[in-house]
């Protein structure tokens, strides 16, 4: 018979942490990023290992938006019901929702609003506007635009997006493989009637699903019986096959516990012993560069222990940071004693009476189970400690969360590709932060920050009389609003043509007198209010420019339509137009700031996205790649208003 073993040393949590993370640092654990290529339709739930962009625009061609017909809006121009308009065969074209317009078209009228004549002519009684009732191209995603960003777990609607947008396969953060192995020869599988001394397993599926639950690949293997020969062979396999080994039971002193031994035997044993209650018989140790962890046998015993070596190395497996704890202050509701010379973790269930929240101990033994499945929170009693009293404030780490709060920097006003940039590299931070951004125009940005609805707003408003961009307009609309304007960006503005200007377009002299088809910003929007003083500048008159009133939200969108060969140029930046291989005819150099709130000035999240515009390389680097950038005073205050 096997003697007992006795524990080398009961090492202090703390220690036991550091002395482990040593260990798995000195063999190079989770280095790097381990990735797999995946379908799309395979996804679902994986982390990107690296942003997606879109393939194709989505639509990827002029679209009906309703049944009815395709006219020439131009045709339309008298239409009344006193006078309508007859057209014939020639002049209209049946469509039903989603079919592309035919070349020449540039306009839908719902079915109920068309009166047939006849089979082949149709009387309409009202006039149409250009592009009504037309999903354009890259109305819904422009090619090379940012689907979604390194580190977002896919949901169905990203599938969707993705492939919408021509892409069908992607590169995901590979999970580490984990093999969670019972041992007992007293275990019977769930199902089985359990005779005395016979226990039902359940322990690994516990373990698995808390495994899973974090990011892993893990499946609970069969149990051994207690034999060290059973267990070594076990060992070598498993360590050839995952990243990690978890091991349940056979880990304390008793005369059937084999599981030091012959993890000695293989590798090296880290720890065995640390001073925790329930958790004390813990073995960390490492076979052939692979971490082995073998658990106590009593479940909740098994839970914590896995909850306190575990957990952190399967999030640094995925480089992602553990979620952090959440604590709450309650009360006690009766005394604890605590076992001196360890680190006690009481569980508790809360309850709010009145305005405090109460805490009660849930139930003791590591065997216990149902004290976890009531438990709301873990109640940390230190080395050292004697216990708290009735009545004793204490700190308790949430089990079950009382809110989630998101972690989102709402963005509002013109938009720009370097906001793409910005919201790739805030995914990467630590804790994650998400951009919510609405492209309105530099206008709608200023009333955002007015209504107090916006961390951020992105304006370029140049005002003609001073030659200055934005002050004069946050001294009108924003004049009791403490903020600075910080600059992100100089950038060219310019008109967007085909490939290789075909058409020779030299300016906007060409595309009045020619004829040429445009497509502008809406109202509000900086690059509007600098086509209209372009306009001015030159003597032109808007109404000599066809398409003039055929508006678009973004920069991205004019270069789609320009691609699609919807329009023949449209105003906007040069890194639309590098972007989807367009030609640029540069016009004017514009200053891009951003409005700042001095509320949220020193908020984590605003703070995080100005140490990147003043701070972070790969930032400098990557945007004016992007074409049409520069950053000379990235980061700099132009203006502080208190």
């Amino acid at each position: 018979m096997k003697k007992r073993n006795i524990f080398v040393k009961n090492h202090p949590l703390s220690e036991a942490k550091e002395k482990w993370l040593q260990a798995l640092e000195a063999k190079h654990f989770g280095d790097g990023i381990a990735t797999d290529s995946v379908s799309v339709d395979d996804s679902l739930g994986a982390l990107i290992a690296e942003p997606v962009f879109a393939i194709h625009s989505s639509p990827s061609y002029n679209a009906a938006a309703m049944d009815g017909i395709a006219v020439r809006f131009a045709d339309l121009a008298s239409a009344s019901e006193a006078f309508p308009v007859r057209l014939g065969q020639n002049s209209f074209v049946p469509v039903n929702t989603g079919n592309a317009i035919s070349e020449g078209f540039d306009a839908v009228v719902m079915i109920e609003d068309v009166h047939y004549v006849n089979d082949n002519e149709v009387e309409l009684a009202n006039p149409a506007t250009p592009w009504q009732h037309i999903r354009t191209i890259g109305e819904d995603i422009v090619a090379t635009e940012l689907i979604l960003p390194e580190g977002h777990r896919v949901r169905p609607i990203d599938q969707g997006a993705m492939l919408a947008t021509g892409v069908t396969e992607i590169k995901v953060r590979r999970p580490p493989k984990v093999c969670v192995i019972p041992t007992g020869s007293e275990l019977v599988q769930p199902g089985r009637p359990a005779k005395p001394g016979q226990i039902i397993e359940f322990n690994s599926r516990i373990l698995s699903g808390y495994l899973n639950e974090w990011g892993a690949d893990c499946i609970p293997g069969h149990p051994l019986a207690d034999d060290p020969e059973q267990l070594r062979k076990a060992i070598k396999k498993q360590v050839r096959e995952n990243d990690i080994v978890v091991l349940n039971a056979g880990a304390s002193a008793g005369t059937r516990d084999y599981t030091a031994d012959v993890l000695a035997e293989l590798g090296e044993v880290v720890i065995h012993g640390v001073a925790i209650k329930p958790g004390k018989p813990v073995i960390l140790a490492i076979v052939d560069r692979t971490p082995v962890i073998g658990l106590p046998g009593y479940p909740v015993s098994a839970i914590l222990t896995l909850r306190l070596f575990v957990r952190d190395m399967i999030y640094h497996f995925m480089n992602m940071e553990t979620p952090k704890a959440q604590f709450t202050e309650a009360v006690m509701s009766r005394p604890l004693a605590s076992t001196m010379g360890v680190d006690e973790f009481v569980r508790v269930t809360l309850g709010r009476v009145d305005n405090a929240l109460i805490a009660t101990p849930s139930g003791k033994g590591a065997g216990a189970v149902m004290s976890l499945v009531r438990a709301d929170g873990l109640l940390t009693l230190p080395v050292g400690s004697e216990g708290v009293g009735a009545g004793e404030k204490v700190q308790v780490e949430l089990l079950r969360s009382l809110t989630e709060i998101e972690s989102t920097l709402v963005f509002i006003g013109s938009h720009d590709n370097i906001l793409d940039v910005i919201a790739n590299q805030l995914h990467k931070q630590k804790p994650v932060i998400r951009i919510s951004s609405a492209h309105v125009g530099s206008m709608g940005g200023i009333m955002a920050i007015r209504r107090g609805e916006a961390h951020l707003a992105g304006t370029h408003l140049l005002d003609e009389k001073t030659g200055e961009y934005n002050i004069s307009f946050i001294k009108r609309f924003l004049p009791d609003v403490p903020l600075q304007l910080v600059n992100l960006c100089y950038r060219e503005q310019g008109l967007i043509v085909a490939r290789g200007n075909p058409l020779n377009i030299a300016g906007f002299k060409d595309i009045a007198e020619h004829n040429f088809s445009f497509i502008n910003r809406q109202n509000g929007a900086g690059t509007r209010l600098l086509t209209d003083k372009i306009l001015r500048d030159l003597a032109i008159e808007p109404d000599s420019i066809r398409g003039y009133s055929h508006e678009e939200y973004t920069h991205m969108s004019v270069a789609a339509s320009v691609a699609g060969g919807s329009v023949d140029a449209g105003m906007g930046i040069r890194a639309a137009a590098v972007a989807l291989g367009l030609d640029f005819v540069p016009v004017a150099e514009e200053r891009y700031d951003l409005i700042i709130p001095l509320a949220f000035r020193k908020m984590g999240k605003v703070r995080t996205v100005l140490d990147l515009m003043e701070k972070d390389e790969h930032f400098h680097s990557q945007v004016p790649a992007l074409g049409g950038y520069n950053l000379r005073d990235c980061g700099k205050v132009m203006y502080e208003q208190k």
